[in-house]
């Protein structure tokens, strides 16, 4: 097995461990939780479904944050 997995992010190629949890990999990104919404290959993942949600190779995410705002 190796250390390292290969994803896309917002249309871009990254590597990160296999296993891992999308909480933790946002938080490797430097990216608050609390102001993002995530399309994982193709879905939105509902928030209740981060914790148990494992990265793996090949996966698709589409990273969003979530701008308040109005007048």
């Amino acid at each position: 097995m190796s250390d390292r997995i290969t994803i896309t992010v917002n249309g871009e190629v990254q590597v990160c461990s296999p296993k891992t949890k999308l909480p933790h990999l946002l938080e490797e990104m430097g990216l608050n939780p609390r102001l993002l919404a995530v399309e994982y290959n193709g879905e939105i993942l509902h928030r209740q479904f981060w914790q148990e949600t494992e990265i793996a190779e090949g996966d698709k995410l589409e990273i969003v944050t979530i701008v308040g705002g109005g007048s």
